[in-house]
């Protein structure tokens, strides 16, 4: 069977001709693909050195790369052990602290417990403080009034004294009158006689008031070197008047004596604890002027 790429030939020398046209192009076309060929294996040389440098480049590239990946699996165990330990030891630091937590939460509520308490006790000692400072007060209200008085008692102690020892005088001179009269009475007529005995019943009568300038004029009784009184210049209106001031300065004496046993009955009815001190007369006299 014949080729149908192949044309028919006429005559022998076509088909020579046609055969040679052939052969040089297939000649030409192997001539092509040797120096192809050529062109190919120089750069498939050149490929295969830059290939070659390129795979040992990679192979010691992969060394190292296989010692670095030795060494980071042998620091990852290491970092597993340093973790496994710090998450143990982490874990029992975080019981502790939330012991500690707990500790300090009860803690905190029993102090604020114990701050309510304190704020109510202060609360209280307020209170009792301001009731305090108003019975402080009312005591020392009451032991100036103390004070007072007991001042005001001795000055009037003071002035018993005083009338005590004016009294015994006066009694002394009243005894002298009293023997004077008695002998006056003997030796005066029947006129005298009727004066003298008005006397009693006047000296019984109420007097005035003793004060300071009355029981000076009082004149003094005068003995002489016998013992005797000697009165004469005294007279009868005189001589009563001193009687009646006897009289009233022995009934002052006893108000005074009542005054200081009740004075005395107030002092002991006081506490030990509250008994107001003893004021001086000259205490007392300041505070009566302020």
């Amino acid at each position: 069977m014949e080729d149908p790429g192949i044309p028919e030939f006429g005559s022998l020398k076509e088909e020579l001709h046609y055969w040679k046209e052939q052969a040089v192009k297939h000649q030409h076309s192997a001539d092509e693909a040797r120096e192809e060929l050529q062109e190919f294996q120089l750069m498939s040389r050149d490929y295969e050195a830059e290939l070659e440098t390129e795979l040992k480049t990679y192979e010691t590239r992969n060394r190292e790369l296989l010692t670095a990946n030795n060494r980071l699996r042998m620091d990852l165990e290491n970092y597993k052990e340093k973790y496994g330990t710090q998450h143990s030891e982490t874990s029992h630091q975080m019981s502790i602290l939330e012991d500690e937590l707990t500790e300090a939460t009860s803690m905190l509520d029993h102090l604020q417990k114990y701050i309510r308490e304190l704020e109510q006790a202060n609360d209280d000692l307020e209170r009792a403080k301001r009731a305090t400072i108003m019975s402080l007060e009312d005591f020392e209200l009451r032991m100036n009034q103390a004070i007072e008085r007991n001042a005001i008692l001795e000055n009037e102690l003071d002035d018993k004294e005083n009338l005590l020892e004016s009294v015994q005088r006066l009694k002394d001179e009243a005894r002298d009158l009293r023997q004077e009269l008695a002998v006056q009475q003997k030796q005066q007529t029947h006129g005298g006689i009727g004066e003298a005995s008005q006397s009693p019943s006047l000296s019984s009568a109420p007097g005035p008031t003793p004060t300071p300038s009355l029981l000076s004029s009082v004149p003094s009784v005068n003995k002489d070197e016998n013992g005797d009184a000697t009165a004469s210049h005294l007279t009868t209106s005189a001589r009563i008047s001193a009687l009646n001031i006897v009289g009233e300065l022995l009934r002052r004496v006893g108000n005074l004596e009542t005054k200081l046993a009740s004075c005395r009955e107030y002092v002991h009815e006081q506490p030990a604890g509250r008994r107001p001190p003893t004021a001086s007369p000259a205490n007392g006299l300041v505070k009566r002027r302020s």
